[in-house]
């Protein structure tokens, strides 16, 4: 009787643990699930229903003296003529940092090759590479490397190509509103005759020859108002401190961003280019998000992005023929840009995906890949049908 009466007690304790359990891991996942609805319900209840923006502005706006701050960095390196007397269809920044030089040099050979741009597609491409100044913390002892070493290097191929413009702020990920300003500004002063501006990350692959086709037909009447690219409308600011895209309630209160295009990749009409410039001058640029700053930008100037369902946001695109055909950017590349260039210009994708047969195919084969319910792809499901 004894021995039963402690299986029981033994038996209630593990069962008494086993709830205590579950019941802690439900409240710790319900807390975290319940943060996301919350601050989603929030946000679209804010961009949908409220969608007051105005106040944002106000908060955000400040003396030129004072937005100053933020832009006026001197340059390291930098090329005032680079533009100087030509017909520049697109001028294309891409967002790169000191250390980074294998990436830069992969895209000068594959879709950043201006001289390829000019002979086989007849357009005039400028590609520049945005930096801020190296980390001034030194490199592991064993390479015998500095933040000097590092500059030196940075001189050394700008000589050789004449492509990077830097500037005299920290390189880092909370500085990348300033190099969003770095972009806006030398094309203000360099370059606003561009009839296109795109910046991108250097982990960006770019279909040049099709965004080109693209630019083209949209600028054939004189492009102006555009702002395309992966939208992202009633996004929520992340209260996560864990995340790197934190931001606190101090320095950003409101519920939801006003809409923006992912950064990775987005381009923008020159009348639209010199818009965010001039907002940007009257602007406290201290949130470091710089796809959330471009939106705020923009938002004060009245101007609002176009979804593209061919620009990838944060996903990589699949590797298909029927893909390549309508791509303009995929994110996520870096060792296999050389093989990816060669596979989405090869003459033969033209040839697979053409006539009524090869429309058919692409057909199927764009919605098994992009609107299968457990795939999670860059293009969202209706680029299947264009």
């Amino acid at each position: 009787m004894v021995l039963m009466f402690r299986r029981i007690r033994k038996y209630q304790c593990m069962q008494l643990m086993t709830t205590c359990l579950v019941v802690s891991v439900m409240m710790v996942c319900w807390e975290q699930l319940d943060d996301g609805v919350v601050s989603r319900v929030k946000s679209y209840s804010y961009r949908y229903l409220v969608n007051s923006f105005a106040d944002v502005n106000r908060s955000l706006t400040v003396a030129r003296e004072d937005a100053r701050v933020f832009s006026g960095f001197s340059y390291l390196l930098d090329h005032p003529d680079k533009c100087a007397d030509q017909d520049v269809l697109l001028l294309l920044f891409v967002k790169s940092s000191p250390e980074n030089a294998e990436r830069r040099s992969a895209i000068r050979s594959t879709w950043g090759n201006q001289s390829y741009l000019r002979s086989a597609l007849g357009a005039t491409v400028k590609v520049l590479f945005a930096l801020g100044a190296p980390q001034p913390e030194e490199e592991p002892s064993w390479t015998g490397r500095s933040r000097a070493g590092l500059q030196e290097r940075l001189v050394r191929e700008d000589f050789l190509h004449g492509d990077l413009i830097q500037q005299d702020f920290l390189d880092s990920f909370h500085n990348l509103t300033l190099k969003l300003l770095l972009q806006f500004h030398w094309t203000h002063h360099r370059c606003a005759h561009a009839r296109f501006l795109m910046t991108a990350d250097d982990d960006i692959f770019v279909h040049t020859p099709n965004l080109v086709r693209y630019l083209r037909h949209a600028g054939g009447g004189g492009a102006a108002d555009l702002w395309a690219g992966k939208v992202h409308r009633g996004a929520p600011p992340n209260r996560s401190k864990q995340s790197k895209y934190y931001v606190s309630e101090a320095m950003y209160p409101w519920s939801t961003y006003p809409d923006y295009t992912a950064g990775a990749g987005y381009v923008v009409s020159g009348d639209v280019a010199d818009r965010i410039y001039r907002a940007s001058l009257t602007l406290n640029a201290s949130l470091y998000i710089d796809d959330v700053f471009m939106g705020i930008c923009a938002n004060a100037v009245g101007v609002s992005p176009q979804e593209h369902p061919f620009f990838s946001g944060e996903g990589k695109a699949p590797s298909h023929p029927c893909i390549y055909e309508r791509m303009v950017t995929s994110h996520g590349h870096v060792g296999d840009i050389g093989a990816l260039w060669a596979a989405a210009t090869h003459p033969g994708v033209k040839a697979r995906t053409s006539g009524l047969w090869g429309r058919l195919y692409c057909a199927a084969v764009k919605v098994s890949l992009l609107c299968a319910p457990y795939n999670y792809n860059a293009y969202p499901c209706k680029a299947a049908f264009l």
